[in-house]
């Protein structure tokens, strides 16, 4: 029998870059890896924000966390980063993406600038930051990728449609590159949460008419919190999903299960 410390889920030693981690759910998976050994790298537009975070979600006596500014709607930022970060580094095991933007409105009134926005942060920026990273992930002919899409991969909700497209069109970045990827050693997955609570949503969902549609609607009778992702992360990044690639796992209560309809067991 395999011990109990063995290192199937293990990500000590890895280096870690998460774009969008200062905040929200990036944040929550950064510390957690940072608090299991991994060299962890947080990305951001605000340096302060950066620093200050690196230095509250760091490990006790573990590794430092390092804060590199980098705008993913910019490509000489990706580019920037990507040296940066492997020069210091020497390698990059794991990427997660998860820096992402949203704007709700009716279809007819965005405009370009919205669309564009809201495309190249979510679409267009994690594409870059993967083939900046993955080319040195190629070289070692190692490496994995995770991708933060949205419950917008099972079906999209009103009003959200650019950021529906950019999640929709993330999944399928994510198989892509799995089929080209594969053979030379890179996993790349995605996570599809749920409604999860974080500062720039604990607005919306604080809304008796979102509270009342949302939590019935998921089997497990509650909203997320971006701890909740934390397990999925590690899974994807450790060797217990070595033969694992080209997939989106649904971490959201239940929601994806089915329709919940308004009629009791015995109607």
């Amino acid at each position: 029998m395999p011990s109990a410390q063995d290192d199937l889920f293990s990500v000590a030693g890895q280096v870690v870059l998460v774009s969008g981690g200062s905040r929200g759910i990036g944040r929550a998976m950064a510390q957690a890896f940072a608090h299991r050994g991994a060299q962890v790298i947080i990305t951001g537009r605000e340096e302060e924000t950066l620093a200050a975070t690196a230095k509250e979600i760091a490990a006790p006596g573990g590794p430092a966390v390092r804060g590199l500014v980098c705008d993913v709607a910019n490509s000489d930022s990706i580019k920037r980063l990507a040296e940066t970060a492997v020069a210091q580094f020497g390698h990059m095991d794991t990427l997660i993406n998860v820096a992402g933007v949203n704007r709700r409105m009716p279809a007819e009134q965005y405009t370009e600038a919205d669309y564009d926005f809201i495309v190249d942060i979510n679409l267009k920026g994690a594409f870059l930051l993967s083939q900046a990273i993955g080319r040195h992930m190629l070289e070692r002919r190692r490496g994995n990728q995770i991708n933060i899409v949205s419950l917008n991969n099972y079906a999209p909700l009103k009003h959200v449609l650019a950021y529906a497209v950019s999640k929709a069109g993330l999944g399928h970045m994510t198989r892509s590159l799995a089929l080209e990827w594969g053979p030379r050693g890179i996993r790349v997955n995605a996570i599809a949460p749920g409604f999860i609570l974080t500062d720039l949503t604990k607005a919306l969902w604080a809304r008796p008419d979102m509270q009342a549609w949302g939590i019935p609607n998921t089997p497990l009778r509650r909203l997320g919190q971006p701890e909740d992702l934390v397990g999925a992360a590690l899974f994807l990044a450790s060797p217990a999903s070595a033969f694992m690639t080209g997939q989106i796992l649904f971490v959201d209560g239940g929601f994806s299960a089915g329709l919940a309809w308004p009629i009791d067991a015995q109607a």
